[in-house]
């Protein structure tokens, strides 16, 4: 069994597109998308549409709560945009995603954390900046939960941990933005150094949980582009480089 997961689209449609294309290249028919899907500098609309259609299993993440729950004047920029830009098709579908999936027995979907959409799970910010979360705060995050394959998206860094119980918890990275800052709960930074489309492959062989990190080409000069033309050159350089 194998199973895609993508995650942190953030409305970059180009990187979507290319993304399931390889995905299809590869033969794999499962596909598991884990938030924050259209909030961004680039085509909210219009990576919903696409979505929409797929029919895929898809979890909310923060940006898709944000756009639901607060007051336009009280958002962020990409959180405005992508409000500003989706119909009410587009507003229903995201308001009937769930928190978190279970698909099975064995694999579930959550954005953050089991507990929570805005708690990074395999990092740690530090007053310091961002770090490599320690084994004991993963297994303190995972909690009780009994799958054997915890897929997870939101720090948009691409990574997997292996626990000493087996189970496998994977971040599959960004699809659609390879860098960003943030000040909660402290100032940091997140990159991953190049602006290529992320996503993971997880396969079931012999009743083990194993998982690849994908990177994948785009035309990111042009989705740069794309967000210079919205006012974002924050957003114009984390896609042509994957730094802040």
């Amino acid at each position: 069994m194998k199973i895609a997961a993508i995650s942190d689209i953030h409305g970059n449609l180009a990187a979507l597109d290319a993304v399931l294309a390889d995905i299809t290249r590869r033969g794999i028919e499962c596909v598991v998308n884990l938030g924050d899907i259209l909030s961004g500098g680039l085509f909210p609309a219009e990576t919903a549409d696409r979505l929409m259609k797929l029919n895929i299993s898809t979890i909310r993440g923060n940006h898709e709560r944000q756009i639901l729950e607060q007051a336009r004047d009280r958002m962020g920029l990409s959180d405005r945009h992508a409000a500003a830009n989706l119909r009410p098709d587009h507003l229903a579908w995201i308001a009937a995603l769930p928190e978190t999936m279970q698909i099975s027995d064995d694999i579930l979907l959550v954005h953050g954390t089991p507990d929570s959409d805005l708690v990074y799970f395999l990092e740690t910010v530090t007053e310091d900046g961002l770090r490599a979360a320690t084994r004991d705060e993963i297994v303190e995050r995972t909690g009780a939960v009994s799958a054997s394959l915890i897929l997870c998206g939101h720090t948009h860094v691409p990574r997997i941990v292996r626990l000493d119980d087996g189970r496998l918890i994977v971040n599959p990275g960004s699809v659609g933005l390879q860098a960003y800052d943030d000040d909660q709960p402290f100032p940091h930074i997140v990159e991953t150094g190049s602006p290529h489309a992320r996503y993971a492959i997880a396969t079931m062989t012999n009743g083990t949980w194993s998982a690849e990190l994908c990177a994948v080409e785009y035309d990111w000069e042009q989705a740069a582009r794309d967000a210079e033309v919205n006012g974002r050159t924050d957003w114009a350089k984390a896609l042509r480089t994957g730094r802040v």
